[in-house]
């Protein structure tokens, strides 16, 4: 769970939401990777709860919810970014970062300065809320655990 929220804190950190192409950071290895973040904290909850159901309906809700997530972004992002979304799309893997080379995207043209994590980023995608849903898991699993 705690490598879903680095993923998920990265992410944010670099993001500035409807105002640029996100392509740096963890956006340079998936063009999602606040929707991986969220399925290795999902992953993480199902394997510290050690139970089979709840884990394989998130894994399905997952699938279902985030499938149709990513079309409908991938659409707006080409809407407004033309030709530049359009070549991102086709370098980069939508949810899992390759296991191959090249394992990182880069721009065509000259090279680009990045986008660094910033905590203020973070704040204003509100991603503490993430953190605070996983705190609230731990309790519920440090809970089961006890009782």
């Amino acid at each position: 769970m705690l490598a879903g929220l680095a993923i998920r804190g990265w992410a944010a950190g670099v993001l500035a939401k409807d105002r640029e192409l996100a392509v740096s950071g963890p956006y340079a290895f998936t063009r999602n990777p606040l929707y991986l973040g969220t399925l290795v904290i999902g992953l993480g909850g199902w394997l510290a709860a050690a139970t089979l159901w709840p884990g394989l309906l998130f894994v399905a809700f997952f699938a279902w919810i985030y499938r149709a997530a990513i079309a409908s972004e991938d659409e707006s992002l080409t809407r407004r970014f033309g030709d530049r979304y359009r070549h991102y799309h086709d370098s980069v893997p939508a949810l899992f970062p390759r296991i191959a080379p090249p394992f990182r995207y880069r721009p065509p043209g000259p090279a680009p300065s990045g986008v660094r994590f910033a905590l203020d980023r973070y704040l204003r995608n509100r991603e503490w809320e993430a953190l605070l849903g996983a705190l609230a898991a731990f309790a519920l699993l440090a809970l089961k655990r006890v009782g």
